[in-house]
């Protein structure tokens, strides 16, 4: 006998179909013996699933088939890991042996789910009709008592099945939520093996998972924190505006205590809230990395990733023998914090130099390739010695010298602003009040992306134009036109800075609603090359 259910694999954070095909040969002999085989590339995980998924029937009340089973996870070029395959595995061992209908016929039932007169019909009286498993995609891990446990991937494995005209997915009832994001597709949520057999004979009675209102989910998305919170910095504050008017990259320079890492958390809550699109985008990312939260089916706020500056190579940018998201993917649409950036070893710094120019990882093994997204604002902090202060004399502009070297020039090229974050007085910090808002903040930010929107078209912000797009959308008064050449000779700027310079003048220059860049604007931008001048 034969079945076949359809499940998938997940490759980096996408999802490829895979069907779990079993064969039953339930006349061999006694005297061979119980025997089963997994092929198609498993991994020892996928091997262990056997034993889970015998215990898993056998304390729901089924049993395993009698004879020999051979197990095909196809298409059998593409390697399978994790405990995913226990679901499809299970279904299948019961199709095989007739517990759940196949091509036709009902199923001779058996197990926990007694039958009664009235098991067929639902509770207005009309006939319960069992999902047909051709139309649907399973996947869950098996505990031996027959629950089910939450598996990665889950959103992906939703759009899979809905690129591949499936009905709908049967999931571990912690991962409904995350499935019932994507538009158009049937989720079941079980918590059970006997669960998922009722709703494949028609003796359970349950509707798929109501899918949720997205909208209304990120417009109630508070910001972490508010940049009132924030005494003082106000000239940080207007260089984070222009950061987030452009989606430019940024550097804090100051010594320690001066609210760096405050208004790196609070950066979210000046950029535009998410889209529908994004977020799911995000929450792709998370569930193939294992990090979506409990309980949570959607990633409603753009996200802050603050690595610690003993981070390695592979978890900052990704990798493993399986490849996964690294910090820079799971800070997709959202801010990459790295406080003491002089601090990170210097390889793991250099690793970020074509991330930010391609917004994309690809990581390369001997058998496949996997890109991950990484479209992200890199918030960098940093003090301006060891020690964290500033001193006046010579051999503390020696010992500031020396600390700022660690940092590459081609790094810095691709840091569009860098900024001055001075001690805040005491009288700043003593004074009652707020200053500057997020809201406020955000108003000016938007305006600015809204302009554009209409110049550049949706999802191009300054910091993403290229050289020969600048020439078009940022066109310049002859007098700013000087001072930038003026500073490519006076700085020593390099042509990456001096597009870097264009882009922030051009958000400057939206932010005060001028269709032409003019010497303010450029003036300012120019301010923000704070270590082309320095180093």
């Amino acid at each position: 006998m034969l079945s076949g259910v359809r499940s998938y694999v997940l490759q980096g954070i996408e999802a490829l179909p895979c069907e779990v095909e079993m064969d039953l040969d339930d006349v061999a002999t006694v005297g061979e013996g119980r025997k089963e085989t997994i092929v198609g590339l498993p991994d020892a995980g996928v091997k262990e699933a056997i034993e889970r998924v015998r215990s898993a029937l056998t304390n729901s009340g089924y049993a395993w088939p009698r004879g020999r089973v051979v197990i095909n996870l196809a298409p059998a070029d593409l390697r399978k890991e994790g405990p995913v395959y226990d679901l499809p595995i299970a279904v299948g061992a019961l199709l095989v042996q007739g517990v759940i209908p196949g091509a036709s016929g009902r199923a001779r039932f058996k197990g926990r789910l007694a039958r009664d007169a009235d098991a067929d019909r639902s509770a207005d009286g009309t006939p319960r009709e069992p999902l047909d498993h051709r139309r649907y995609v399973f996947a869950g891990e098996l505990a031996l008592d027959g629950r089910l446990r939450p598996i990665r991937g889950v959103i992906a494995l939703a759009s899979m099945a809905k690129d591949h005209a499936a009905a709908g997915v049967v999931v571990p009832a912690e991962n409904a939520a995350e499935a019932s994001v994507v538009p158009g597709l049937e989720v079941y949520g079980a918590r059970t093996l006997t669960e998922v057999v009722g709703l494949l004979t028609g003796t359970l009675d349950i509707g798929p998972w109501a899918a949720p209102d997205i909208e209304s989910m990120l417009r109630g998305a508070p910001a972490p924190v508010d940049f009132s919170e924030v005494r003082g910095q106000e000239a940080v504050k207007r260089a984070i505006v222009v950061a987030a008017a452009g989606g430019h990259n940024i550097l804090m320079l100051g010594p320690a205590g001066t609210g760096k890492t405050m208004m790196a958390k609070a950066l979210p809550g000046v950029l535009p809230p998410l889209t529908p699109e994004e977020a799911i985008e995000i929450t792709r990312i998370y569930s193939a990395a294992g990090r979506l939260p409990p309980g949570e089916g959607l990633i409603t706020r753009r996200p802050v990733r603050s690595p610690h500056h003993t981070a390695s190579g592979a978890a900052v940018v990704g990798g493993g023998m399986v490849p996964r998201p690294g910090e820079i993917s799971l800070a997709h649409r959202g801010v990459l914090f790295m406080d003491e950036l002089a601090e990170f070893p210097r390889d793991v710094l250099e690793t970020l130099r074509q991330p930010l120019e391609d917004h994309v990882v690809t990581i390369a093994r001997s058998h496949s390739a996997v890109r991950f997204p990484a479209n992200f604002m890199l918030v960098a902090a940093m003090n301006p010695t060891p020690k964290g202060d500033v001193s006046p004399d010579e051999v503390g502009r020696r010992a500031m010298e020396r600390y700022l070297s660690r940092l590459s020039g081609p790094l810095l090229d691709r840091i569009d602003i860098h900024v001055e974050a001075p001690a805040v007085p005491w009288k700043e910090l003593s004074r009652a009040g707020s200053g500057t808002s997020s809201a406020a903040m955000r108003d000016q930010a938007m305006r600015a992306r809204s302009a554009q929107q209409e110049r550049q078209g949706a999802g191009v912000p300054n910091a993403r134009l290229s050289g020969r797009q600048l020439d078009g959308f940022a066109a310049m008064t002859d007098e700013a036109r000087s001072m930038i050449g003026r500073a490519m000779t006076e700085l020593g700027l390099s042509a990456r800075a001096y597009d870097k310079v264009r882009r922030v003048s051009r958000t400057i220059a939206d932010l005060e609603g001028a269709e032409v860049v003019g010497v303010p604007h450029v003036a300012e931008a120019i301010q923000y090359r704070l270590l082309d001048r320095r180093v």
